[in-house]
Order: C-alpha cells, then structure tokens, then sequence
C-alpha cells in the first residue's frame, strides 16, 4: 500500500519572486516541493501528471493522468499524493493579473468560480502544448526580458485560455424565483465571511438567525428556502462551511488550536473542541497530528 504525502504550504513571500506576485518552478518526485504558496495569498495553477486525492472545497477527485489543477487560496484544499508525479506550478496573487479585461478571464475561470471543477484532464495533444507553455514560462522568468511580467501574464492568460476551451464551464445557475435568490444570497454573505484571516476578526454570522435578521427576512423563510433548494436545513449549510474552514486552518496553517476556535467565533477553545469532534467525530489536535 502506497502512503500518500500531503501538500501543505510553508508560505510565499513576495520577497521569494523573481518577478513581484508570481513564480513558476519544476518538481518532480513524490514529496511536495520546497516552493510552496500560503493558502490565503496565491492563485496556483499547476501541471502535473500523477496518481493523486485532491480535497477542493466540498469536492473530492481521484486523478491519475495528466491535468492541469486550477486552485483558488479562498477555498479550503489538500492534495495527497500516492505516487511520483512531475510537471509545473504558477502561483500569482490577485493583483499580479490587474485589469479589468485579464480579472474578466479569471472570473470566468475555474479560479474564481468556486463550484467549478477545479480540474482540467489533458490528452496527449493537449499536455504537450501545456508543457511548451511552462517551460517558456520558466525561460521568461529566468531570463532578462525587461517586459518578463507582461509576456508571464500573458502565459497564464494562454493557460486558462486552454482550460476553458477543453473543459467549458457550465453556465450559472438561474435564479428563477424568490426561494432560489434568497438562497443564493444566504451562501454568498456565508461565503463572505471567509478566509478567517486571524483572531482578531472573528467569524460574525454563525446562526440562521444571524443571516435573517442580515437579509432582512424571517429565520423560517430562510429556513425554508435553503432546504427546498440545497436539501440541507440552514443549520447544517452553517456547520458544514465553519468544519471546512477549521480544517483548512488546522491544515495549512500553524496557528494554535486556542487561535483558530477565537477566529470561528467560539467563546472558549473547549466548545470548539466539543463542536469539531461532534461534527467530524475526531478532536482538532486529532485531525491536525493526522494530516501531519
């Protein structure tokens, strides 16, 4: 049985570009290479051919082929690997890609749209194009161009570009009625509250009477919209994004476990540790040691 290492993010510094809010690097071999990203700071695009588990927000993938894995820092994500893989990554911050046109792109892009697919499966044909586009990425950012970042720009643009047009994005979903809009507005201002960026800032909105009264609408037509349309009652939509982001932050992060119960909003760590193992059946000093 094959033992699968986890990629887990030691953080990217700006100071670590050669080029500001963007690398490109080669890795080979079965442990996660030495450059990483923070969860919170990078976009990352990477080319890999590999048997792999790739968590991505509520979705688990299999992936033993050629692809190309488009991750978005926002969403709570892990990758272990069960065998030797090789290829590319890109990371690039947010404001590396500035422009109306080039944020356009990536809005449209499995980056930015959080239930899309985040992975692209290539052919042949296709991985090899992908190859030439990296490693002329790697040649730019090695080389003295004085327009490097541009022509990098433009390489990523190319890339997604590709994705796109392999793996089209299905279109947004509709939002016929008054169920469904009041629905998508409740999990876009749960959605907002995350990536926790520290203690400081806890988690403001934890029960469905909190996003009612933030709707303005009663907590029972909340309640009921949001079980006609996910299935799930509010409470449960609530919990299921709080454990995904405790996860993340036990994951990739080295805060304490005291820090990380602040920032989700629970008044003392000991409730956190109640919540966590009722909801995942295994405490956070459990799960972190586990994903070690």
């Amino acid at each position: 049985m094959t033992t699968g290492t986890v990629s887990k993010g030691a953080g990217l510094h700006a100071s670590d570009l050669n080029v500001k809010g963007f690398k490109v690097y080669r890795f080979s071999g079965s442990s996660s290479p030495q450059q990483s990203h923070s969860r919170r700071d990078f976009y990352k695009i990477v080319f890999v051919t590999g048997k792999m588990t790739i968590s991505y927000g509520d979705q688990t993938i299999e992936v033993n082929d050629t692809c190309l894995i488009l991750i978005n820092p926002r969403v709570p994500h892990s990758v272990i690997h069960h065998a030797e893989r090789k290829g590319y990554a890109c990371v690039f911050s947010e404001t590396f890609m500035a422009g109306r046109e080039r944020k356009r792109l990536l809005q449209s892009s499995p980056l930015m749209r959080f239930g899309a697919m985040p992975v692209v499966h290539l052919n042949a044909e296709q991985a090899a194009f992908m190859a030439s586009l990296y490693q002329r990425m790697l040649t730019v950012y090695r080389g003295d161009y004085t327009q490097k970042a541009e022509l990098l720009k433009a390489c990523i643009e190319l890339v997604v570009h590709e994705a796109l047009t392999i793996q089209p994005l299905p279109p947004e979903p509709t939002q016929e009625n008054a169920v469904t809009r009041i629905t998508h507005l409740f999990m876009e201002l749960l959605e907002r509250q995350f990536p926790i960026e520290s203690a400081d800032a806890p988690l403001r909105l934890r029960a469905p009477q909190d996003f009612a009264e933030g709707l303005s609408i009663h907590v029972n037509y909340l309640n009921r919209a949001v079980k006609a349309v996910t299935g799930k009652p509010t409470s449960v939509v609530i919990a299921e994004r709080i454990i995904a982001e405790a996860r993340a932050l036990l994951q990739h992060t080295d805060s304490s476990i005291a820090d990380i119960a602040y920032s989700l909003g629970f008044e003392y760590p000991t409730y956190f540790n109640n919540y966590f193992k009722r909801m995942t059946g295994i405490t956070p000093k459990g799960y972190r040691i586990g994903k070690v």
